[in-house]
């Protein structure tokens, strides 16, 4: 394989192989439940977290669960209004020292929400302030200053599409549930053809 590509995926892998798979399912469980109880799941970041976490949502509409996205930034000028006490919020951070995101958890425990919160920072406030932290390890991002989000939020992408697809195997998502809501483009016509 090309030494390019090659550098990526050791340090992705390396990554998720360090992942604590305990706190990954009780993760799963949480919002399962909170899906369960008519909660939904509200993902939040900022800057290059802001694809990563529409992608999740986008996934999870596709299946016909409740999800959104609150940008971190808008959260505290009006848009903290989304949340509610039934919801996780799952909070991306890669220092886990962003004031906007630790600003943010104070006020999604006022609102008596549940808070997760994905960071690389393992000693950061977030990680010692969120009610759970799911800590993940990176050793460089893979530029050649180690500062530009590439491999964290690759990282991210990959657990966040991981936790959309064992939320749809504890939840018994068929492939009815998903055609009714992907009627259009090549995948609605593959659908429409098994039908």
């Amino acid at each position: 394989m090309n030494s390019d590509f090659r550098e990526f995926l050791d340090e992705v892998e390396h990554s998720l192989e360090n992942l604590d798979a305990e706190l990954f399912t009780k993760l799963v469980c949480d919002c399962t439940s909170t899906l369960e109880r008519g909660g939904r799941i509200i993902v939040t970041g900022l800057g290059k977290n802001v694809p990563i976490c529409e992608k999740f949502v986008g996934t999870m509409w596709s299946l016909g669960l409740n999800a959104e996205f609150l940008h971190t930034n808008t959260a505290v000028h009006g848009d903290l209004g989304v949340i509610r006490k039934s919801d996780l919020v799952i909070i991306l951070s890669k220092s886990g020292e962003t004031s906007e995101s630790i600003y943010l958890l104070s006020h999604i425990k006022k609102k008596g929400a549940l808070d997760w919160a994905l960071t690389f920072g393992e000693d950061s406030s977030l990680a010692r302030n969120a009610t759970h932290a799911l800590i993940l390890k990176l050793n460089n991002e893979g530029d050649p200053w180690n500062i530009m989000p590439i491999n964290s939020t690759t990282v991210y992408l990959i657990i966040l599409q991981a936790l959309a697809m064992r939320i749809c195997d504890e939840m018994n998502i068929t492939l009815e549930q998903f055609r009714e809501n992907h009627p259009g483009g090549h995948i609605g016509v593959q659908l429409s053809e098994d039908d």
